[in-house]
Formats: C-alpha cells, structure tokens, sequence
C-alpha cells in the first residue's frame, strides 16, 4: 500500500525532471528568441516602408519646384522600385545572399536621396521640401535604431542555439540555422545617413 502510493509521485517527480531538462535544451527558449528576432525585423520593414511611401511626395514637390536635374529624380524612383520588388520575409532571414540584396537595394535608396538634396541646395528654403526632407531624416534615424534592434536580437539567437544547452534543443527539435545580421557593406553604413535632410539653412 505504502509502495503504490509512491508511484504517482515518483512519477509525478519524473515527468517534472524531463520537463526542466527539456526547457534547459531551449524547448521554449529557442523559438522565443527567433520570434523576438523577427519581430525586429518586422520593425526594420515598416521604417524602410515609411520612407518608401515619402519618396513620391519628395519627388512631387522637386518636380513642382521647376528643378531642372530629371536624371536624379529618375535615380530616386528607379531606387525605390527597385528596393519594393527586393522582399525578404521572416523565414529567409538564415540566407545570407538575400539580406545582401536586400540592403543593395535600401542602400540604393539612400545614395540616390543623398544625392537628391545635394543637387537641389536652392529647395531647403521651401516648407514642404524642407518638411519632406526633415521627415526624411527622422526615418533615417528609425532604420538605423531598428537595425541595431534587430542585430541585437539576432545575436542573441544565433548565440542561443551554438550554446550548450539550448544548442542540444536547437539542433534536434528546431534544425534552427542562424539569422544573419545587417552588415555594414560600405564605409559608415552601420551609422544613420549625415545628409543632415532638412536641417541646412
């Protein structure tokens, strides 16, 4: 009698050890971090969206103004079709190829505004170039945080699932790869744009 009442807490105690072992193996840990690492990036897409849905205003105001240099705005709009037709999703995030050619085409985006305000010196004195240009700058700034956000957490996964104990579960429950990380492929491209959009007098 004494002995069968033991079982069900032997049992109980056992079934309590494996679950521990397996949250120690990054049974929840693992996928908790990678959702927190794509969340990131579902912030990196909408700032690179919110400059994207600016870019045709700027355009329109340059063209209104009577500017003369076509083949800049020509650049800008070429950019930005470009960097919209470049998608990468949550789940691609472990192949290094597509982030690179995702952050050509942002990358395009940017140069292509830089030289933007720097061809057109006599528009800083209009209220909505200059209010177009200040917002501009303001998203800069958001997708640079945002990066740096989403590396963060990228780092935080990648060192998650290569470390012992969660790499156990990473590897045998999640065939989890790492998520690559945004790299700085030209000289301060890791720092927010220094155009200075809106801010010239």
């Amino acid at each position: 009698m004494f002995m069968s009442s033991r079982r069900p807490i032997a049992a109980f105690a056992l079934a309590a050890t494996a679950s521990m072992s397996l949250a120690g193996c990054g049974i929840n840990s693992v996928p908790t971090a990678e959702e927190n690492a794509k969340a990131r990036w579902a912030d990196v897409q909408n700032q690179y969206q919110r400059r994207a849905d600016l870019i045709p205003n700027l355009v329109s105001t340059v063209k209104a103004a009577g500017a003369q240099e076509k083949d800049i705005l020509v650049q800008v709009t070429q950019a930005r079709a470009g960097a919209n037709q470049v998608k990468l999703s949550g789940d691609e995030l472990t192949d290094p190829a597509k982030m690179q050619a995702f952050e050509r085409a942002q990358g395009a985006v940017t140069l292509s505004l830089q030289r933007l305000q720097e061809a057109y010196p006599e528009l800083k004195s209009q209220g909505n170039y200059t209010t177009l240009m200040s917002q501009l700058e303001g998203t800069e700034n958001r997708i640079t945080i945002a990066r740096t956000d989403y590396n963060t957490a990228v780092q935080a996964y990648n060192t998650r699932i290569r470390t012992f104990p969660d790499a156990v579960g990473a590897r045998i429950f999640y065939g989890a790869k790492p998520l690559t990380p945004f790299a700085a492929t030209t000289p301060g491209a890791e720092q927010a744009p220094s155009v200075n959009f809106g801010n010239a007098s």
